[in-house]
């Protein structure tokens, strides 16, 4: 074939890849790919006896036509863009949800801790001194109580009969005594959640105060491992899809991705600027 129709089919095939975006390497072989392909169908027709400009007409007009063509390869390479923006998105929003969430929980039992806290102190001032719990000291107890929302349970002792003390420990034993004061209520911690009660105690020679509070803390490793493990790996296979785009995926990178995520990618990248560096350089030279 002259290299006047040759002109002919690379024209046509640049034209299809006119306005499409994306890797200019795996353009350049689906635009060597195409142009083989219609070469092929060319000699073909001409082997049918059709004309150098009969037999590419019939080609290009086989293939699907420009307008076709340009428009389901710029669909196509819009699809692939579109997907892998929203598996980093998706991957970044995970994250961003994962670290808002755990954030919130870790505030609010760090308020809590420091909360309940005060409320010993107010407890342990009331019992100071005292013989015996009173009414008006009851009724203070449980007013305390119920100006939080995740206090279910308040039990106090006298430590004389549950209090042991060793050379380097003061300890104190509550399962076989009955508390001298005991306040219950319900607070809202579903199970389903991994809502359990934590155990906040608190004594001296005289008393040893006892509160179990709502902790969210088996939620709180539950969400930050469960997002994590979302991200990582959308994250993960968004790289992968990248690498793949630019002809340089293979084994080694899949494994970076997946073991160190982010900061592989970053080394992917590094690896990339050197090559390309590289390259330019023996270009010059």
């Amino acid at each position: 074939m002259g290299g006047k129709k040759l002109k002919q089919i690379e024209a046509f095939v640049d034209s299809v890849y006119l306005n499409v975006g994306g890797n200019k390497q795996e353009i350049q072989e689906l635009k060597a790919e195409m142009k083989s392909h219609l070469l092929e169908a060319v000699h073909e027709l001409k082997v049918e006896g059709k004309t150098d400009q009969e037999a590419i007409a019939i080609a290009i007009e086989r293939f699907g036509g420009e307008k076709e063509i340009r428009s389901i390869i710029e669909k196509l390479f819009e699809v692939q863009k579109i997907f892998a923006k929203r598996v980093l998105y998706i991957a970044v929003g995970f994250l961003v949800l994962t670290l808002s969430i755990v954030g919130f929980l870790w505030q609010n039992a760090e308020s809590n801790a420091q909360e309940i806290s005060e409320i010993a102190t107010q407890i342990a001032d009331e019992l100071k001194d005292k013989e015996v719990v009173t009414i008006e000291m009851k009724r203070e107890i449980e007013r305390l109580v119920e100006s939080t929302t995740y206090i279910s349970e308040v039990s106090i002792y006298n430590s004389k009969g549950i209090r042991s003390e060793g050379e380097n420990f003061v300890g104190y034993n509550t399962e076989a005594k009955k508390p001298d004061h005991q306040y219950k209520r319900m607070v809202w911690a579903p199970k389903w959640l991994g809502v359990d009660l934590y155990t906040y105690a608190n004594g001296d020679e005289q008393w040893y105060v006892e509160m179990k509070q709502r902790s969210f803390g088996s939620l709180e490793t539950v969400v930050l491992f469960v997002g994590l493990a979302i991200y990582w790996t959308l994250f993960s296979i968004w790289a992968i899809i990248n690498a793949y785009h630019q002809k340089r995926l293979n084994i080694g990178w899949i494994f970076i991705f997946v073991l160190f995520n982010i900061f592989g990618y970053l080394i992917y990248l590094f690896v990339g600027r050197r090559i390309h560096s590289n390259k330019a350089g023996g270009d010059f030279s």
